[in-house]
């Protein structure tokens, strides 16, 4: 089953029909009445009660899908709500392209329209998701040269590599809304270039390059601001981009973050599938500091899996694949936050999932007393969720005083920050404090933060 994160699959419906909840009912009681249902009562109250829980009876849902032009037989196969989201797809343009150059140029045009605003939704199957690494991993190498339009060269490449280095960094200098701006207009003006240009097979492929990894940009930034759908529609052109570009190692770096994704939002067998794709190509990978990053996300897989032996497992391979490395000066320039601190971190956030906080706080002290330690400065959001972490595992140790000094300094790390990741973090740390109310420094804290 699709999973369905913080919002029900309705208010996403309402907001892109731009209607109200009185409005939609009237018209679903009219489609309910002229297929022959009946009357249907349109008090606001029913939307409600099917928001809280409560399924729809059967003829309301066989009405809605029909205004929405869902087969019947999908209501009953996939049942309430899971049905609802075929209502929120996308065209299933970027989904459906060939796997080819034209295809891949096409998925870049299509990319270029701007965001789709459904917050807390993971619309991609498991089985297309499958489908989409497959057809990575297979994808054959085709000529990428062009002969029409003007000719440009390899300075052309160098200028768009040059700026996606500031792109990179401009996701922690303004937030992730205002760097998905800026990725968008780079991503329409890459499209625009590929389409409209000669060039050679060199400066093709690095053309390619760049439009993988800005899609992946967008990606990492709708993610971060809770677009889900819009996220996983950048994954997948990026991955289009590099396989284009014959590049596999910027094709597992998108794997890796588009598992995040999926673990994130209750996933972790559909982020493993992924994992697994992209390390059965390991052999094409240049970059030690992504292969460290792919097994960390293997590890975070496993653990909200509850797998320990697996997830530590997967823990010693980051580990030992960011040794193997060498210095980040050699590596991909996209590795840039990849540091022995980040791969502690993730430990420690493996161990703490896993119901072992203890573990947890070693790890995470490790992960800023190590000589390559986790950067708070250049992660700040990251800085602060991790915090957040380990505010949780003094609470679970019984330490109510460590929880509520390192959950304030999360919250001054956090506070204002453009990140939906962070707004929800802050939210489920204050639900475990709820259960200490009583306490003083915890209903201090309570009284004192919002």
């Amino acid at each position: 089953m699709v999973p369905v994160l913080e919002r029900h699959p309705l208010h996403a419906l309402l907001a892109r029909e731009r209607t109200t909840a009185a409005a939609y009912l009237k018209r679903l009681a009219d489609r309910h009445r002229a297929l022959g249902y009946g009357q249907m009562a349109c008090r606001k109250e029913k939307f409600s009660r099917w928001i809280a829980g409560t399924e729809p009876e059967l003829t309301a849902q066989l009405a809605m899908a029909d205004l929405h032009g869902i087969d019947a037989e999908q209501v009953h196969r996939r049942g309430w709500p899971a049905w609802l989201l075929l209502a929120l797809h996308d065209s299933p343009r970027v989904w459906e392209l060939p796997w080819t150059v034209a295809g891949t140029v096409e998925a870049l045009e299509d990319a270029g329209g701007g965001p789709v605003d459904r917050r807390g939704f993971v619309i991609t199957s498991l089985g297309t998701l499958a489908a989409t690494g497959a057809h990575w991993a297979a994808t054959a190498p085709a000529a990428v040269s062009a002969t029409r339009g003007r000719r440009i060269g390899q300075g052309a490449a160098d200028l768009f590599e040059t700026r996606l280095e500031t792109l990179r960094h401009l996701d922690d200098a303004v937030g992730s809304s205002h760097a998905y701006d800026a990725a968008l207009a780079e991503l329409r003006l890459i499209a625009g270039v590929l389409k409209e240009n000669s060039y050679s097979e060199a400066t093709g492929r690095r053309l390619y390059a760049a439009a993988a990894e800005t899609s992946r940009l967008l990606g990492w930034c709708a993610y971060d601001s809770g677009r889900l759908a819009d996220a996983e529609k950048r994954f997948t052109t990026s991955l289009r981009a590099a396989a284009t570009g014959q590049d596999a190692t910027l094709g597992a770096s998108t794997l890796a973050f588009w598992a995040n994704l999926r673990y994130s939002a209750g996933d972790p067998y559909g982020a493993l599938g992924l994992i697994e794709r992209a390390l059965d190509n390991r052999h094409k990978i240049a970059s030690g500091r992504v292969l460290a990053m792919l097994h960390a996300r293997q590890a975070r897989a496993h653990s909200k899996a509850g797998e320990a032996k697996a997830a530590y497992h997967a823990v010693d391979a980051a580990f030992a694949a960011y040794h193997r490395a060498g210095p980040a000066a050699h590596d991909a320039p996209s590795m840039y936050w990849m540091t022995h601190g980040e791969a502690q971190e993730v430990a420690a956030s493996c161990a703490l999932s896993l119901g072992e906080p203890a573990r947890a706080l070693e790890h995470f002290d490790a992960a800023l007393r190590h000589e390559d330690p986790y950067n708070t400065r250049t992660e700040a959001r990251g800085a602060g969720i991790y915090l957040a972490r380990q505010a949780e595992a003094h609470l679970a140790l019984g330490d109510l005083d460590a929880a509520v000094d390192i959950a304030g300094r999360a919250i001054e790390q956090l506070g204002g920050a453009d990140s939906a990741r962070g707004t929800s973090t802050l939210a489920d740390l204050r639900e475990q404090f709820t259960a200490h109310r009583t306490a003083r420094p915890v209903a201090d804290f309570l009284d004192l933060t919002p």
